[in-house]
């Protein structure tokens, strides 16, 4: 890369880098090189290290999510900052950034001036960016993980990474493991420390919750109708595990000797878990609503219950920058259940990053990783 400043005091980085293009369900991606980067006031230039694919990605190539296109898909990454714009930038404890920094960032870039980002939801931004979620424009063609570079804009939360963490464990932590985090903190913040815990859904996010949840000393309890998924959720902590298939949920809790939870967190979207989470709540409890992000059956609320058992009931969408930190700071501190080994199943070439989504929807692996360093 050889930076250089253009005529309005911006950043111009050259060589071309290159992104693949999504245009729409049943077409492969397009490998485009992009002619320059121009970097504004705390904007930055990152090399992809890796990244992988995250479950909305699939669900965007299959069709089954609406996404504006062309795009570069893509949000789950860990790289280099190889420029930086006049300024420079800084990271979300406040240190400032330096060229050669291995970071991982949010998946929203924020105003920080509108009502919502002054009120503490960054995530909610009026004016909100999106990785891996925005239409193709000139000027911010690098706008998603599945490419060699990708060009991280003002308001963004940027995290640094240590050297010694593997890049399969800090590629996730932008989308699912910083959502976990998020969804705990929405729990009220409650010790977790001998509570129980139950989780829906043993997708990424789900297993992440569990795996923090159980290290914080809570007992964790998993459903899912998934026989590779439960193991899977025992592997990272989980000390019950159920199929929603084998009954009713507060009758098969009881079953185990488990006792109703004070914190669930809906991970799957299935309306039928949000019903069943929101039936078998501890008196006081929360449920934490994670998995509904797309149009599904509505779910009726009983509001007496809700009043007589003082239940709470949060949604999560996003998260904030303390979020991402608050998950590399785990994963920095308690790797455990997150090994490589656990995570990533599969890596293919950013070339061939339509087999990758192929492979990713199979369902075989946790994560399947693009690494455009490749061949």
């Amino acid at each position: 890369m050889s930076p250089a400043r253009s005529s309005a005091g911006a950043v111009l980085v050259t060589p071309s880098p290159a992104a693949m293009v999504w245009h729409e369900p049943g077409r492969a991606h397009e490998s485009i090189a992009v002619p320059g980067v121009e970097l504004r006031p705390g904007e930055a230039l990152v090399e992809i290290e890796l990244a992988t694919v995250c479950g909305s990605d699939v669900h965007t190539v299959l069709g089954h999510r609406r996404q504006p296109a062309p795009g570069v898909l893509g949000h789950e990454q860990v790289g280099r900052i190889v420029a930086l714009g006049p300024g420079g930038a800084s990271s979300v404890d406040g240190a400032v950034l330096a060229l050669g920094d291995r970071v991982v960032w949010t998946v929203t870039a924020s105003c920080g001036a509108c009502e919502r980002c002054l009120r503490g939801l960054p995530q909610k931004c009026h004016e909100l960016r999106k990785y891996g979620h925005e239409r193709l424009e000139r000027g911010w063609e690098l706008s998603g993980g599945f490419a060699t570079h990708v060009h991280l804009l003002r308001g963004t939360g940027i995290v640094r990474v240590p050297e010694t963490m593997p890049a399969e464990l800090a590629a996730p932590a932008s989308c699912s493991t910083a959502t976990a985090v998020a969804a705990l903190d929405a729990g009220g913040g409650a010790p977790l420390d001998g509570a129980e815990v139950l989780v829906a859904g043993a997708g990424m996010i789900g297993l992440a919750v569990t795996a923090i949840a159980s290290a914080a000393g809570a007992t964790v309890t998993v459903v899912d109708p998934d026989d590779v998924r439960r193991d899977t959720a025992r592997r990272f902590g989980a000390r019950t595990v159920l199929d929603p298939s084998d009954g009713a949920l507060a009758g098969q809790l009881a079953a185990h000797g488990r006792s109703a939870p004070v914190l669930s967190v809906e991970a799957s979207g299935a309306a039928g878990s949000v019903r069943a989470l929101l039936e078998t709540s501890e008196v006081g409890g929360t449920v934490v609503l994670v998995g509904s992000v797309s149009p599904g059956p509505s779910v009726e609320l009983d509001p007496e219950r809700m009043v007589r058992r003082l239940l709470t009931v949060r949604g999560v969408h996003n998260y904030a920058p303390a979020h991402l930190q608050g998950a590399i700071d785990f994963l920095a501190a308690t790797p455990g259940p997150f090994a490589a080994e656990r995570l990533v199943g599969a890596s293919f070439p950013l070339d061939a990053l339509d087999e990758a989504l192929v492979a990713a929807a199979a369902g075989t692996h946790v994560r399947v990783a693009v690494d455009p360093h490749a061949r």
